[in-house]
């Protein structure tokens, strides 16, 4: 009698999914005391800081919305938002993004983890999602702490915008919350060039700074005079365009430009970095990265990313040189001036005057008549002429523009004193900063139907 003797063999080990993978991750990024205190830090940090300018007797005026922050707590958001898309957001995108695989490389646990999960796809999936998590995290924490350190220290108060209006405080609410909401857009984008360096480049400290390496270039593009379309073609551009928000009407084409060059570059970053990820060779464990592979496979297909966005928008926006004209600056210093000189008279509470009575105009020039009328400088000057009910004479007042290159200006009072010569007025309730002695206005760089 013989007894048939059946092994029971085990079922193949399926991988991990990418949902437990994906916390698995988050949760290793997380415990990390770096990260940690990095959301501490954004969470806390902008709210006092915003309360701590906001209480104090002098502004950072030289930057933008910065002049308005002891009227109103929706400008401090604002001011941290221009400082976080030059420093902040490429520095936590490289610490968060440009170390989520170099990390392994440097602990040697990448045959561990491949054993556990068993596919290279889903560890590519989960890393990515847990490092974006990580920075819409930070990004929530800089846009909400500066907003309620601001509402606390000076109040839910009108706006003044780029062109001189006051925005209601709900009105003011929804384009901040949209100008955060925009920069999401170029942060993925670096945060897909952080994710491609640290596939290509290993244990290398330049794949964890790549992505404020780019960041920096990029801000020293838009400070040259290059032409607009190649301005629109770096997904950088989305860190300023916010700006065409707080105009009238809202210049909404720079910055809708900006943000979908954003996520096309994202887009293709991470593609690139998942393409590089699938084809590493995990068997050395002495992997140092490949340069050859970063310059072939990463660098030369973005700069062919960026030249042709900028084949196809040269025709699509009609835009070319610098895209800042005589007449645009004209009538954007007219535009925010009326605006000014209606809430000034508020101010001095004399006859009611609305900006169709005033009438006002602006002549610019470059300072001589042998120069063109074009492009970006500190050497614009302008006379605004306006005109009062039932007064004859025409009203003028000079000012000197630093036209940056991305379209906004500085426009600086040359007198008359009565009207622009002082920085505080005299009002019936005391002295109050005179809005007309220096503003800030905004070009849009793209053709008009008005141009």
């Amino acid at each position: 009698m013989t007894a048939d003797l059946t092994v029971a063999r085990p079922a193949p080990a399926r991988p991990v999914s990418v949902p437990r993978g994906y916390r698995f991750e988050l949760l290793k990024l997380v415990s990390q005391w770096r990260i940690r205190l990095l959301v501490l830090a954004c969470w806390i940090a902008p709210g006092l800081f915003v309360a701590g300018v906001s209480l104090q007797s002098t502004l950072p005026s030289d930057t933008l919305f910065g002049r308005w922050m002891h009227a109103t707590g929706w400008a401090g958001p604002l001011v941290v938002l221009g400082f976080a898309g030059t420093w902040a957001l490429p520095l936590l995108t490289s610490v968060v993004a440009g170390d989520v695989f170099a990390a392994e490389d440097r602990l040697g646990t990448w045959r561990h983890l491949l054993v556990v999960v068993r596919s290279a796809r889903r560890i590519f999936v989960a890393k990515t999602l847990a490092s974006l998590t990580v920075i819409l995290l930070l990004v929530a924490g800089l846009a909400a702490s500066s907003t309620v350190g601001g509402l606390l220290a000076v109040g839910d108060h009108p706006l003044v915008g780029l062109d001189g209006r006051l925005l209601a405080p709900s009105d003011a609410a929804v384009k901040v919350l949209l100008a955060w909401v925009a920069v999401l857009a170029p942060t993925l984008a670096l945060a897909g060039i952080g994710l491609l360096g640290s596939v290509t480049l290993g244990r290398s400290p330049t794949g964890l700074l790549l992505p404020a390496v780019v960041a920096l270039a990029m801000q020293l593009a838009q400070m040259l005079p290059l032409p607009v379309v190649v301005r629109l073609a770096l997904p950088g551009y989305a860190f300023i365009a916010w700006n065409g928000l707080f105009s009238g009407p809202g210049q909404t084409g720079p910055l809708l430009i900006g943000v979908a060059v954003s996520l096309v570059w994202a887009l293709t970053a991470t593609a690139l970095a998942y393409a590089l990820f699938l084809r590493r060779d995990f068997t050395s464990p002495g992997y140092d990265g490949s340069g050859r592979r970063a310059v072939t496979a990463g660098l030369l297909p973005l700069a062919g990313l960026l030249a042709v966005s900028a084949a196809v928008l040269a025709p699509a926006t009609g835009a070319s040189g610098s895209g800042i004209e005589q007449d645009k600056v004209q009538r954007s210093l007219a535009t925010a001036f009326a605006h000014l000189y209606r809430m000034q008279t508020d101010q001095l509470h004399r006859p009611h005057v609305t900006e169709a009575q005033l009438r006002a105009t602006a002549a610019c020039d470059k300072g001589s008549d042998k120069v063109a009328a074009r492009g970006p400088g500190n050497d614009w000057r302008c006379v605004v002429s306006w005109h009062l009910p039932g007064v004859e004479a025409t009203g003028t007042a000079v000012y000197q523009l630093d036209v940056t290159s991305d379209g906004r200006f500085v426009a600086d009072g040359d007198g008359p004193k009565e009207v622009n010569g002082y920085f505080l007025v005299h009002t019936p309730t005391g002295d109050a900063p005179n809005p007309l002695w220096q503003f800030d206005g905004d070009v849009e760089l793209l053709p008009t139907s008005k141009g």
